[in-house]
């Protein structure tokens, strides 16, 4: 198996049970949130604010399209499905699962999506958010975990079930 790459909405979990699945495969963990953070010396919502969305995006595109891993497992932000060029990266060096959570556990979970460094444009919901991305989540995925109703240790043990270890 070469990388594995979570992707997701803010708070479906992406890093948590990243870390558990890279220990656990003997693998790197690789946030790229804190890489493009490194890279821009700046935190995600400074960015944001300073520089915009479309700005952010253009970098986030960058920093995932030139990642070069092998047997890591990979957390991008929940924007990078936005991002052509880093999803066909991705599609070409791992295994894409798509952890799927309901509108309703994520409005719960995230509470000021702006502290998180969500990229919401000017007039848009959560709720927007969340139905524009789930198109793209799917598209994308290679494989889909339902996470609703599920413990961290489920959806961890759920994620080795469906990667056969």
């Amino acid at each position: 198996m070469k990388n594995v790459i979570f992707i997701g909405m803010p708070a479906v979990g992406k890093s948590t049970v990243g870390v558990v699945v890279a220990k656990r495969l003997g693998y790197d963990f690789i946030d790229t949130d804190l890489l493009i953070q490194k890279q821009e010396n700046r935190l995600l919502r400074e960015i944001i604010a300073e520089q915009g969305v479309d700005e952010f995006l253009k970098i986030e595109n960058q920093v995932n399209r030139d990642l070069e891993a092998e047997y890591a497992v990979i957390s991008p932000g929940g924007s990078v499905v936005y991002c052509e060029e880093a999803m066909q990266h991705f599609k070409e060096i791992g295994t894409i699962i798509y952890l799927k959570v309901s509108f309703d556990v994520i409005k719960e979970r995230l509470k000021n999506p702006k502290k998180r460094g969500v990229t919401l444009r000017d007039g848009q919901t959560l709720r927007d958010l969340y139905d524009e991305r789930v198109c793209l989540f799917e598209k994308y995925a290679d494989i889909t975990i339902e996470e609703d109703g599920l413990n961290l240790e489920e959806t961890i043990d759920k994620v080795h079930e469906v990667l056969g270890i």
